[in-house]
Order: C-alpha cells, then structure tokens, then sequence
C-alpha cells in the first residue's frame, strides 16, 4: 500500500513547514499580499496548516469553514487564484517535495477554484 500524500509531504512537520512557507509567500506576493493586511498572520498560518494536514490525509484537525463560506463575497480573480497555486508550488519546491507530489497538491487546490474564484 502507498503512503498518504500526508505522509510524503513530512506528516504534520512538513504540512506544517510548506503551509507556513506558503502564507510568507502570499505575504511577499504583490498580487495577492493586500489580501493579508491586518489579518492574523499567527491564526492564519495554523488554519492552513491544518487544511493541508486533514486535506491530504493526515488527522481531521480542520475545523475551519468550508472552502466556498471561506471566500464568499470576496471576489476572488482568477488571476489572484493562479497566483496562490504559484505560490503553492513555490512553497513545495522550498520544501524539496517531489514532483508527484507536487502535481498532487496543485490538482488538489485548483479542484477548489470554483468553490473561491468570484464568489
């Protein structure tokens, strides 16, 4: 039997380490890094990383709201979205996560666009 994406990211170290790296990487991306202004930083790392943990099947420690209550009347553009998927690969690659994986991950998140792209 295979591992769990979950498993091949690093458990919850490595889901932890990538969805840290990933909100730094909104935070320095002009596309998207207003977004972030005056939020939690703290809270916000914790809840993706607790997305990402539950989402590729490590424990069911999300607790957050669903994808499309998360982002409703934000007006999401398609542009910004494709902005965090880059900024999701990105994370993965400073992570040394493989190529499978990667391609997992990205499959996973843009599955979601429709649930946060103009909302």
């Amino acid at each position: 039997m295979s591992k769990s994406l979950y498993e091949r990211l690093g458990g919850t170290t490595g889901a932890t380490k990538i969805a840290n790296d990933l909100v730094d990487n909104h935070l320095a991306n002009k596309a998207i890094a207003t977004r972030f202004e005056g939020g939690d930083i703290a809270a916000l790392k914790n809840m993706a990383a607790s997305f990402l943990i539950t989402g590729t099947g490590g424990p069911n420690i999300y607790k957050g709201k669903d994808m499309l209550a998360a982002h409703k009347g934000m007006n999401i553009a398609a542009s910004e979205f494709m902005a965090v998927l880059d900024d999701a690969l990105d994370a993965l690659q400073q992570n040394n996560i493989g190529q499978r994986e990667q391609e997992e991950m990205l499959f996973i998140l843009y599955s979601m666009r429709s649930q946060i792209v103009l909302v």
